[in-house]
C-alpha cells in the first residue's frame, strides 16, 4: 500500500562535500532566478497591450509561488544534513520533498494558463483546451508522487509503474500543445510565428528533463543510497539537480518567452522595457 509519508522520513543518504554543495547552490540559484523572474513579470505588465497583462500576472504568480516553495525546500535540504568526518550526514530531520509536487499542483496548471491565454484563441476552444490541460496536469502529478516517495530499492518496480502511469498525461499534454501551437500558426500575427514555433520545442526539451530526472532518481542505487546503504548517492543529487533546473527553465524560462510573444503581438507601445523601469523608479 502506498504511504505518503514513507519518502518524507527516509534516510538521508551521505553525501560528499561537493555533492551536497552542488544540490544546495541549485536551490539558491533557483530561489534567485524566480524571484528575479517575478519582478521582471509584474514591472514588464506595462509593455503589452491590456489583453495579455492578465497573462504577465499569472507569469509572475507562478515564479512567486516556486520561489518560495524552492526557500523551503533548501531550507528543509539545510535541516537535514550536518557536516561530519569530511562528509555531510543525515540529521534525523526528514527533508520535505512534498514542497516541490506542492509547487506543481499549483503552478503547472498555471503554466497551462499562460500559454493558452497568450494564444488568443477563440473564447470556447481556449476554455475546453484549457480544462483539458488542466486535468491532465492534474492527473500528472497525483500519479507521480506515490512513485516519487518510495525510498528502497525494493520499491523499485512501483516506482517504473507510477512513473509509467504519469507519463501517460505528461505525453498527452505535450502532443496536444504541440498540435494545438502548430494549428494557431497561421492566425498569429508574422512577428509572433517564430517565437510560437520556438515555444513548441522549449517545452518538448524542458519538459523531457522531468522524466529523465525521475529516473536518475529512481535507479536500484539511488533507492539504496536513500534507504540508507552505502553506495553511490549520484541518483540522489541528479534527482534534485535536474528538477530545479527544468523548473528554472520550464517556469522562469518558459515565462520570458511567453512575454516575448505577449510583445510581438502588442506592437509599439512602449520603446523598451528599460522605460517601465525607468517609470517605476520615478
Amino acid at each position: 500500500m502506498f504511504d505518503a509519508t514513507s519518502g518524507m522520513l527516509a534516510a538521508m543518504p551521505q553525501l560528499s562535500v561537493f555533492q551536497y554543495n552542488v544540490v544546495d547552490n541549485i536551490f539558491s540559484m533557483t530561489v534567485a532566478c524566480m524571484g528575479a523572474a517575478a519582478l521582471f513579470f509584474f514591472l514588464s505588465k506595462g509593455t503589452v497591450s491590456p489583453q495579455f497583462r492578465p497573462v504577465l500576472t499569472v507569469s509572475g504568480i507562478v515564479v512567486s509561488v516556486a520561489c518560495y516553495h524552492y526557500f523551503m525546500i533548501r531550507h528543509s535540504w539545510q535541516g537535514a544534513y550536518s557536516f561530519a568526518d569530511g562528509n555531510y550526514i543525515g540529521t534525523g530531520t526528514a527533508f520535505n520533498d512534498f514542497y516541490r509536487y506542492a509547487d506543481w499542483i499549483i503552478t503547472v496548471p498555471l503554466l497551462m494558463v499562460e500559454l493558452v491565454g497568450v494564444m488568443t484563441l477563440e473564447r470556447s476552444k481556449a476554455k475546453s483546451l484549457l480544462t483539458r490541460l488542466v486535468i491532465a496536469a492534474a492527473a500528472m502529478i497525483a500519479l507521480g508522487y506515490p512513485g516519487e516517495v518510495i525510498s528502497t530499492p525494493e520499491g523499485w518496480s512501483m516506482r517504473v509503474m507510477w512513473g509509467v502511469l504519469s507519463s501517460i498525461p505528461f505525453f498527452y499534454i505535450l502532443y496536444v500543445l504541440w498540435v494545438e501551437l502548430t494549428n494557431s500558426l497561421p492566425s498569429q500575427p508574422v512577428a509572433a510565428r517564430r517565437l510560437i514555433e520556438v515555444a513548441r520545442l522549449v517545452l518538448l526539451v524542458t519538459w523531457a528533463v522531468y522524466p529523465i530526472a525521475y529516473a536518475l532518481g529512481g535507479t536500484v542505487d539511488a533507492l539504496t543510497a536513500k534507504a540508507g546503504g552505502n553506495v553511490d548517492s549520484s541518483g540522489v543529487v541528479a534527482l534534485q539537480v535536474g528538477y530545479a533546473i527544468a523548473d528554472i527553465l520550464a517556469k522562469a524560462g518558459f515565462g520570458l518567452l511567453v512575454y516575448s510573444i505577449a510583445r510581438a503581438k502588442s506592437g509599439p507601445l512602449v520603446e523598451n522595457v528599460g522605460e517601465v523601469f525607468v517609470a517605476v523608479a520615478h
